[in-house]
C-alpha cells in the first residue's frame, strides 16, 4: 500500500469515526497552504490530535513526528514506514530526526508538530521545546499556529459514556516567520523564538488553556 493510498484510507475512515464521536468547528482552514514548505505548530491535548492533523492537513507531503515509545508496536512501525513519518526521541537531542525533517522541509513539504513534545496533563500549555523554532530558522519556513480545544482524552471519554459527542474547535492562525539569529547569543535567540511560537498558539486559545504563557508579555501584545 502506497503512502497516498494509506493517507486516503486514514482520512476517509478518520472523518467517519470523528464525525461519530465529535462535532468539529474548523476555523480559517484557508490559512493552511496547499503547497510549499511550512511548519504547522499546535498545542497537544489528546490522542485525537494526530488523527485530526492527518485529516485536516489534506496534503500528501505531510511530515509528522512519532514518539519513540510507539516503536514497540508492530502496527505503529508499519504505519510510520508507510506514512514516511519520522521517529523522534523526545528525551534527548535527536539530531538524526532533525536532519531528516530539515531535508524534507527544504524540499517543500509540510511538517506538523506540537512544540510541547507530549500531551499536556493539565490541558493548558506547557513549556515549549526549541525543535520547531530551530527547524523554522534553518529551513527558512513559515510557521502556522493552530489551537485545538475539546480533544482532552478524559473529556472525549466522558462525553461518549453519556452518548454525547465531544465539541472540538480547531482554529488556524495567521502564518508568521522567525528572524535569523545574530552572531552572538544564539541560545537566547532560540528561546525567544520558541516563546514567540507558543504565544502565537496561546493567542488563539481561550484564557484557561494558555498555561505557563498566560502572563507572557508577548501574549499580552498579541491579544491587546
Amino acid at each position: 500500500m502506497s503512502k497516498q493510498t494509506l493517507l486516503h484510507l486514514l482520512r476517509t475512515v478518520g472523518r467517519f469515526l470523528v464525525r461519530c464521536i465529535a462535532r468539529i468547528q474548523f476555523l480559517n482552514p484557508e490559512r493552511l497552504p496547499a503547497a510549499g514548505a511550512c511548519i504547522v505548530v499546535t498545542n497537544h491535548l489528546g490522542r485525537l490530535d494526530a488523527i485530526l492533523a492527518i485529516m485536516l492537513a489534506n496534503r500528501e507531503d505531510l511530515v509528522v513526528f512519532i514518539a519513540e515509545k510507539y516503536q514497540r508496536s508492530a502496527i505503529w512501525r508499519y504505519a510510520v514506514r508507510k506514512l514516511d513519518a519520522v521517529w523522534l526521541n523526545r528525551f534527548e537531542a535527536d539530531f538524526h530526526a532533525m536532519r531528516t525533517v530539515l531535508k524534507r522541509l527544504q524540499q517543500g513539504e509540510m511538517l506538523g508538530m506540537a512544540p510541547e513534545g507530549t500531551r499536556s496533563e493539565s490541558g493548558a500549555l506547557a513549556e515549549g521545546k526549541p525543535g520547531a523554532a530551530y527547524l523554522a530558522i534553518k529551513a527558512n519556513a513559515p510557521l502556522i499556529p493552530v489551537a485545538i480545544t475539546g480533544t482532552e482524552d478524559h473529556v472525549v471519554l466522558a462525553r461518549l459514556r453519556r452518548l454525547r459527542r465531544a465539541d472540538i474547535t480547531i482554529r488556524v492562525g495567521e502564518p508568521f516567520s522567525l528572524p535569523p539569529p545574530g552572531r552572538k547569543d544564539r541560545d537566547a535567540h532560540l528561546q525567544q523564538c520558541t516563546d514567540e511560537i507558543m504565544c502565537q498558539i496561546a493567542a488563539l486559545l481561550p484564557p484557561s488553556y494558555r498555561g505557563v504563557y498566560a502572563d507572557h508579555p508577548r501574549l499580552r501584545a498579541l491579544t491587546e
